[in-house]
């Protein structure tokens, strides 16, 4: 069984629990850590589970929102950290970190107990940005929650997936209005930022299959975008009313299947 809770997603902290459940044990592994160690540990407690119960940490990138406490927790609790080189090499890690860390390479599997992760670059402002599928061998989870655009890669490294937390960022207009600064506002919309709800739907429109049964809006912009219109992009993409497609936010969401 493959299942999955989204802690927090959005420009203040990203955080997604994977489990896979081969029917004798049971493997964890933490996606993101953009949150401090106390509100992890209490969005942990809601399921009766502690920081030591995470089998591993995948980092996809070194940007705070998506960092987090990843290397305190990491170091308190002796967790292995997956990361690309480029990620790595952004966090400075200290000598005694090292032992922790794991390098992660487009395209190469990595077996966790009964879960299997595969990495894929993304085109993001970032060092070595990585997203990931999540496997059990049955069910397949795709996270895409940080990319300017969706390349060839990324539509066959996401092909088949039964679950998709997908990044819907921003919406234009709203984007343009803001008061971000404008150097900002260039950045987000780049081919190296953040995807829109009708760049979200439109790469969702490609990936859409019969199999596709849970899509998670990601990544919302608390600023520029609303889960309404986020969630009205994506059910357009998959011929569903907006109701059918959940929005997470800094609360997060409960538990889902793959």
């Amino acid at each position: 069984m493959l299942r999955f809770r989204s802690l927090a997603s959005g420009s203040s902290g990203n955080a997604t629990l994977v489990e896979a459940f081969d029917g004798l044990q049971s493997v964890r592994v933490l996606v993101d850590c953009g949150l401090g160690l106390r509100q992890l540990a209490e969005c942990l407690a809601q399921d009766q589970r502690t920081p030591k119960d995470i089998d591993a940490i995948f980092l996809t990138h070194e940007h705070g929102d998506h960092l987090g406490c990843a290397l305190s927790l990491a170091r308190r609790h002796r967790i292995p950290i997956w990361t690309g080189t480029g990620t790595a090499s952004a966090l400075m890690l200290e000598e005694e970190d090292r032992a922790l860390l794991c390098l992660a390479r487009d395209g190469e599997p990595i077996a966790i107990g009964a879960l299997q992760l595969q990495p894929f670059t993304v085109p993001h402002d970032a060092r070595e940005p990585l997203q990931l599928t999540c496997t059990d061998g049955d069910r397949v989870l795709g996270i895409l929650t940080d990319l300017g655009h969706a390349t060839p890669h990324v539509l066959t490294a996401l092909a088949g997936c039964h679950a998709l937390m997908l990044e819907a960022n921003h919406d234009p207009d709203m984007l343009a209005r803001s008061s971000y600064p404008a150097m900002i506002k260039s950045r987000i919309a780049s081919a190296l930022g953040h995807l829109s709800n009708a760049q979200a739907g439109a790469l969702l429109a490609l990936l859409r299959h019969d199999q596709l049964s849970t899509v998670i809006a990601a990544h919302l912009s608390e600023r520029n975008n609303q889960p309404g219109l986020a969630c009205q992009a994506l059910a357009q993409a998959l011929g569903c009313k907006p109701s059918d497609i959940l929005a997470s936010g800094r609360q997060g969401l409960g538990w889902m299947r793959a």
